[in-house]
């Protein structure tokens, strides 16, 4: 698998300031973050040591929080996440992200501004169904709807992003969209919130699950009308976000209970 990037860092001064007023949204997003990592692991969503999640720093358009290279999501803490800026060095932080979640997520946060949060997993049922010819997801079920309209594909394989150059070709390749299956890769979700990334990722797996379930009966998929398609979509948007954030904090008192340390 790949490395991590060299160490390289600059005075954790240019970071916001404890005290400051963005210094809360900062603890808090490194909070929310960690236990993302924590129930992704639960859920068996992670690979090893090679995916990563990532948010721009609030209040920050230049620097943006990673795991480090080496821990398992299980590892994960508030604390041990790093600070990193969009020229490979940590500006806060113990270690360095592997050298994949620096190229993709440094890229995909500096062209496509909106994506705030970007998660990048092998997940099984998702990597499964971007492995195979044609569509991935398929409008068979209520929870892949969810997805409807927001989907894309990046069909290239084009191996490690080991460079700014593979970097901004995977960012090149999200377009509008809000989740990226990478053929023969894996998956990408971007949103403007942890809560609304977590949500997504969680709501994916689980909707390529049933697909995958219901392909290896052998008998062809019910697809939904696309009318009815749409207008399921639109009712799930109505309250996508507000079920998003209590998504959020279920999976937080969740670990309270028997991981707290995560929010160390």
């Amino acid at each position: 698998m790949a490395h991590a990037l060299e160490k390289s860092t600059v005075p954790a001064s240019i970071v916001i300031a404890p005290g400051s007023p963005d210094a809360e949204r900062i603890r808090q997003t490194r909070i929310d973050l960690a236990a993302c990592f924590r129930m992704a692991a639960r859920l068996g969503l992670q690979e090893g040591v090679c995916n990563h999640f990532s948010a721009m720093v609030p209040g920050r358009d230049d620097l943006f929080i990673v795991n480090a290279f080496g821990y398992a999501f299980e590892e994960m803490t508030a604390s041990s996440l790093l600070v990193c800026d969009f020229h490979g060095n940590v500006i806060d932080g113990e270690g360095v992200p592997e050298i994949t979640a620096f190229y993709i997520h440094a890229r995909v946060h500096l062209h496509a501004r909106r994506a705030r949060v970007v998660f990048h997993t092998h997940m099984p049922n998702a990597t499964a169904l971007a492995m195979v010819q044609g569509e991935p997801l398929k409008w068979a079920g209520q929870t892949a709807l969810k997805f409807y309209g927001r989907t894309t594909i990046d069909a290239r394989f084009n191996g490690l992003a080991l460079d700014e150059a593979e970097g901004d070709r995977i960012a090149a390749s999200i377009g509008e969209a809000d989740i990226v299956f990478m053929k023969n890769h894996g998956v990408m979700v971007v949103g403007e919130t942890v809560a609304e990334a977590w949500d997504d990722l969680y709501y994916l797996e689980r909707a390529c699950e049933v697909q995958r379930l219901a392909e290896s009966t052998g008998r062809p998929l019910q697809i939904i009308d696309p009318d009815m398609a749409a207008r399921t979509y639109a009712q799930m948007r109505a309250g996508g976000r507000a079920s998003a954030h209590a998504h959020l904090a279920c999976i937080k008192r969740i670990l309270d209970k028997s991981e707290p340390d995560y929010a160390a």
